[in-house]
Formats: C-alpha cells, sequence, structure tokens
C-alpha cells in the first residue's frame, strides 16, 4: 500500500504544470497559445520573460527532485518507484 501512495503523489507532484501556472499569473496570458504552444521552460522564455523561463524550469526540476529525495530518506527502496513515477507525471500530466 506505501509503493502505491508513494507512486500516486510522485505523480501528481511531476505532473503541475508550473509553466501554465506561472504564464497564467503573472502574464495573464495561456503559454499554449505562445510559440510552440508546448507549457516548458523553454516556451516560457518565448514569452519574452526571462524570470518566467527560468522559474518554470527551476520549479519543472524540484518537482521530480523533492519527492524523490524524501522518499529516498524515509523509504530507500521505494525510490526508483518514486523517481519513474515522478517522470511519468511530468511527461503525462493529468487532465
Amino acid at each position: 500500500m506505501e509503493l502505491f501512495i508513494i507512486g500516486i503523489i510522485s505523480y501528481l507532484m511531476g505532473s503541475i504544470p508550473f509553466g501554465l501556472i506561472l504564464t497564467k499569473v503573472f502574464l495573464k496570458k495561456d503559454i499554449r497559445e505562445i510559440g510552440s504552444g508546448n507549457i516548458g521552460a523553454t516556451n516560457a522564455l518565448r514569452t519574452g520573460k526571462k524570470l518566467i523561463g527560468y522559474s518554470t524550469l527551476i520549479l519543472d526540476v524540484l518537482k521530480a527532485v523533492i519527492p524523490v529525495l524524501y522518499v529516498k530518506i524515509n523509504f530507500p527502496d521505494a525510490v526508483y518507484i518514486s523517481a519513474l513515477c515522478a517522470f511519468i507525471g511530468h511527461v503525462f500530466p493529468y487532465g
């Protein structure tokens, strides 16, 4: 059961679309309608705001690092499950 919970939480953390959130909040634009239409850091840089692009990059890294480090410290046998689920959440987000 704990592996399932670790996987779900890691997936949900990995699926947070920071590029979309940051451009909506600070630029009042939909990043999916700018540049390539991708919600990632490179397209966030295309908005012309370097702070938004770099913030997206840092937050995208942290959304995987935080659950993986937590699991590595508390459940070392499940670290690969956490990393895989965070990756899958990033590539295939919910919604």
